[in-house]
């Protein structure tokens, strides 16, 4: 699972009180996380460089109690101090959960996005959105930078499927390109560089000096054209899956923040750019506003991102009540799936005689598939150890199948054969 290592007091500021690490425990473990360790940026450099000078950088290490917790590989949200906060907010019942939506921007053309041909040669798919009126702090921009960095080496595989690129929207104007070019073509000053490289220059240079960023350059470097997007101007914004451009760097002025994911997978794309603007959309003038980006695709076809509406699905009652062993009523199930933040929009009799829910999935809980992930939630927020015991009403003896056995009895002959046994995943 991964962990996320989050300020202990701008936590407590968020949740809007003080807890013990005993009681902070207990709250992380009443909602399915853990409190993996408590330490300090002093404490994490001198366990790193513990055999190294580390006098020089302990100096300038803050000694703020950071707490680092362990989160579900699938909860997204929750790879950030805005979404943890978030989440612990609205299971408590300190908050309500947000409503996610398009700014209205009436009179205003949409930002826009073209996609070339040729990119389908490397990485066919782009999102893109706009936060307004963004007010960043050190901390702020420091989660913002941190949640990228998160996605990337979990849902983005490594920037395999997905990479995200963030830029100061005062810094370059639409409409914006996205292109693939032959690495000879393309010549723009990377970040924390001051000198101009030509792309393919670049690579070769990642490789010999740059440990973190090394491991991407394979991704395109034997490609023949390289992926990158343009403003009107023709100023690079960036080079996916590697780098952003210097020109149009963020910074703690920034107010217009231009979000672009390129990928080969568009689901997890999708997934990513919500990820992020829900997040921090909380910061926008208008809280929880995201401006929609208007993408043309390679064969001329408008798809507006991204896609805040909740996603419906149904789920038995009697199905969450069987599995849990429970006997809850619709309004009771609804409010335990408001501190998951989920709503139940309307409770129908099904074709059966029970009772189906239909269940909102805020853009936010992109892990919430299947009915089993609502029962998930449902015995989350209900207390996995308020559940009774009970003792299995049928008793059955485990063994082999057929089918398994005489696999294994084949296997175990071409071993003694000579032959090795290769297993593909």
């Amino acid at each position: 699972m991964p962990v996320v290592g989050v300020n202990r007091d701008r936590l407590f500021e968020a949740l809007g009180r003080k807890y013990t690490d005993e009681q902070f425990d207990q709250l992380c473990f009443e909602y399915g996380i853990e409190l993996d360790d408590v330490t300090s940026e002093k404490e994490m450099i001198r366990k790193e460089l513990a055999n190294n000078n580390a006098d020089s950088q302990l100096q300038n290490a803050s000694e703020d109690v950071i707490y680092k917790i362990d989160i579900p590989a699938n909860r997204y949200d929750m790879l950030c101090l805005e979404g943890i906060a978030r989440a612990l907010n609205i299971f408590k019942g300190r908050t309500p959960m947000p409503q996610y939506k398009l700014a209205d921007i009436k009179g205003k053309a949409l930002q826009q996005l073209v996609v070339k041909s040729e990119t389908a040669l490397i990485r066919p798919y782009v999102v893109a959105a706009v936060l307004r009126g963004v007010t960043f702090d050190t901390s702020r921009y420091n989660s913002f930078i941190d949640l990228q960095d998160k996605l990337h080496q979990n849902l983005c595989r490594q920037r395999s499927l997905v990479a995200i690129g963030t830029h100061d929207l005062s810094r370059c104007r639409g409409p914006f390109t996205y292109e693939a070019l032959p690495p000879a073509d393309i010549s723009f000053v990377p970040l924390k560089q001051t000198r101009k490289f030509r792309a393919d220059e670049l690579l070769e240079y990642y490789l010999a000096n740059d440990q973190k960023l090394k491991k991407y350059v394979p991704l395109i470097k034997d490609s023949l054209v390289y992926p990158a997007i343009y403003d009107a101007d023709r100023t690079l914004l960036s080079l996916p899956p590697i780098i952003n451009g210097a020109a149009t760097a963020i910074s703690l002025e920034t107010r217009d923040v231009f979000i672009e994911c390129t990928a080969t997978d568009l689901t997890k794309a999708k997934v990513v750019l919500n990820t992020i603007v829900s997040m921090f959309s909380e910061y926008c003038t208008d809280a929880f506003a995201v401006e929609p980006v208007e993408v043309i695709d390679s064969f001329g076809e408008s798809h507006v991102y991204p896609d805040l509406a909740p996603r419906q699905l149904e789920v038995p009652l009697d199905y969450i009540n069987n599995s849990l062993g429970l006997s809850l009523s619709a309004a009771e199930v609804s409010k335990l799936l408001q501190g998951m933040q989920l709503e139940v929009a309307t409770a129908d009799g099904s074709s059966n005689g029970g009772t189906m829910l239909i269940v909102s999935v805020p853009p936010t809980r992109s892990d919430i598939l299947h009915a089993c992930d609502v029962m998930e939630d449902v015995a989350i927020s209900y207390g996995y150890n308020n559940l009774a015991k009970q003792v299995p009403t049928t008793v059955t003896q485990g063994r082999e199948l057929p089918l398994n056995q005489l696999s294994e009895l084949l296997r175990q002959e071409v071993a003694f054969a000579g032959y090795t046994e290769i297993l593909t995943w």
